[in-house]
């Protein structure tokens, strides 16, 4: 069902849609998460046949999320390319350092502009958005380095307005929880292993389907500790002896040396509360 949107919000979207259909020929970097299947849905009507949305595969992609990616790109029409990166041959992505994600959106950057004659378009776009300022982003330097535009930013669209364009236009992501990549449950100066982020991705898809969880994460901490992350109404229900036994079980058999609950409860980015500031500023003067 089609939600309205008010004036200011409306506004907006004409504004967003003209400054899409501004850039010419785009490529829309599209992870599934709600900020990038705006910039996809908004892109095909302002651009058409010249938008394309491009998933970028690696082992840090959390499972369901390609197909995902699929199903959204097919609901809205856009033309849709899948591509493999490879940060993971990195040495510098692998080290794990508060500036990691330089890195993988570097790979992603590079990859991308090096097929844009192939996808036969001129500008990358990504889903950034005026909330996205405020917080530890090293990925939005590598955006700068490449002529990445952000059109969210740029229009002044905040993740309330996303959420809100998501709903008028029916996305079924438009409530979904923030679904950064399977690396960022590393925690720094933990080397990021495809086993480790395997490791990450099978636990947090049993919680899921065990517990029927959405808003939760699974912490990968030094001497293959777990730390969960639920939010804390849920603390009770998995403290429950049972179920704690149970978690405790799983995520033992699936590589796990301890199995801790934080009592503090979820919060995004948590991993970056034990970073330095001066750290968090690395790429970003």
């Amino acid at each position: 069902m089609t939600v309205s949107l008010p004036p200011a919000l409306h506004e907006k979207l004409e504004t967003l849609l003209s400054t899409l259909a501004g850039y010419g020929r785009v490529a829309v970097a599209f992870s599934a998460g709600v900020d990038s299947t705006v910039v996809a849905r908004a892109a095909h009507e302002a651009c058409g046949d010249n938008a394309v949305a491009v998933t970028a595969v690696s082992p840090s992609l959390a499972s369901g999320e390609r197909e995902q990616a699929e199903n959204l790109a097919r609901q809205i029409g856009i033309r849709h390319v899948v591509i493999e990166t490879d940060e993971f041959d990195n040495p510098d992505y692998l080290k794990n350092e508060p500036n990691r994600c330089y890195f993988c959106k570097t790979e992603l950057y590079t990859r991308l502009e090096n097929i844009l004659p192939q996808l036969d378009v001129d500008v990358i776009v990504n889903g950034a958005n005026v909330d996205d300022q405020g917080d530890h982003r090293p990925g939005m330097v590598a955006a700068g380095e490449h002529a990445v535009r952000s059109p969210l930013l740029d229009v002044g669209l905040t993740k309330q307005d996303v959420r809100d364009l998501a709903r008028h236009w029916d996305l079924p992501v438009w409530d979904k929880p923030a679904m950064p990549c399977l690396s960022s449950r590393i925690a720094y100066g933990v080397g990021v292993t495809t086993d480790r982020v395997r490791r990450v991705d099978e636990a947090e898809r049993y919680l899921r389907e065990e517990f029927g969880l959405v808003e939760f994460r699974v912490r990968h901490e030094a001497n293959e500790l777990a730390r969960i992350e639920v939010p804390v109404d849920e603390l009770p229900r998995l403290l429950d002896t049972s179920n704690r036994q149970a978690i405790t079980a799983k995520l033992r058999e699936l590589g796990f040396a301890f199995v801790t609950i934080d009592l503090e409860g979820f919060r995004s980015g948590s991993l970056n509360s034990v970073v330095a500031i001066d750290d968090l500023q690395v790429l970003g003067d």
